[in-house]
């Protein structure tokens, strides 16, 4: 699968929002963090975070950590909203976060759906 096509992110070529995130979700062990690079699949949107959390309870610590995080940054969201119980999408302009239930993931199929979207390998720091 293109999954396995993933780039190495150089550290200049992730905004600062970036490594925030994935580090905010790290912290609450999220499972399976993927940073999509959409700035040459879309006109309108830089970058997709998805993550997934196996319980409600850790769908909303990784929304909260996200959220604080970025607070800490200097960053707050135009927008929090959940599509669905399983999902919650933190809309931070040019970084947008999807926080989802490993069924959600499966069923919404993101990463498919951006599947020309070029994956950064962002390590936690």
């Amino acid at each position: 699968s293109s999954h396995d096509d993933v780039r190495e992110a150089t550290p200049a070529a992730v905004p600062t929002e970036v490594q925030v995130v994935v580090d905010a979700l790290d912290d609450k062990r999220a499972v399976d963090i993927a940073v999509l690079d959409l700035r040459s699949a879309s006109e309108t949107l830089d970058w997709f975070i998805v993550a997934s959390g196996e319980s409600n309870l850790q769908l909303k610590a990784l929304e909260d950590s996200v959220r604080e995080g970025m607070k800490k940054a200097g960053h707050y969201p135009k927008g929090v909203e959940g599509p669905s119980a399983r999902w919650v999408l933190i809309d931070y302009g040019a970084v947008v976060v999807h926080v989802m239930s490993p069924e959600a993931r499966e069923f919404y199929d993101l990463e498919g759906l951006w599947a020309d979207a070029e994956r950064v390998a962002v390590q936690p720091n």
